[in-house]
């Protein structure tokens, strides 16, 4: 019986962990998003001043390049996010369906365990 619940406890502090892991992964693409807004106004900003668009042309502002370049970086951290958040809500669902199972096998075991001494008194009685 206490191993039970010491299982139990052990799936609930994983599953815990788990929904941890998915909110902070969804808070860091939330802020990467808005880094990545914030470096694509900068680039247009930087662009319109300087009347240069295309990257390629000479007279493409360095501040704009610099720019463009953190902004790319920000988008392929944010795609490797996507995917690091979709493993781990796939390894937190797989975790909540253990912590269901370990809680029924314990009401179970809570439940044919209870009404036996109950039983067994009441047969005492007649």
């Amino acid at each position: 019986m206490r191993s039970r619940e010491t299982l139990l406890r052990l799936h609930r502090f994983r599953t815990e962990e788990k929904r941890r892991q998915v909110a902070d992964m969804e808070f860091m693409i939330q802020d990467f998003t808005r880094k990545y807004e914030d470096l694509d106004a900068q680039v247009k900003f930087e662009e319109s001043r300087n009347g240069v668009s295309d990257p390629s042309h000479f007279n493409y502002s360095l501040s704009a390049k610099a720019t463009r370049g953190r902004r790319d970086n920000v988008m392929r951290s944010i795609a490797e996010l996507r995917d690091q958040l979709a493993e781990a809500q796939e390894a937190l669902a797989a975790e909540e369906q253990e912590l269901r199972r370990v809680e029924m096998l314990a009401e179970k075991e809570t439940g044919s365990a209870t009404p036996m001494p109950q039983a067994a008194a009441t047969q005492g009685m007649r």
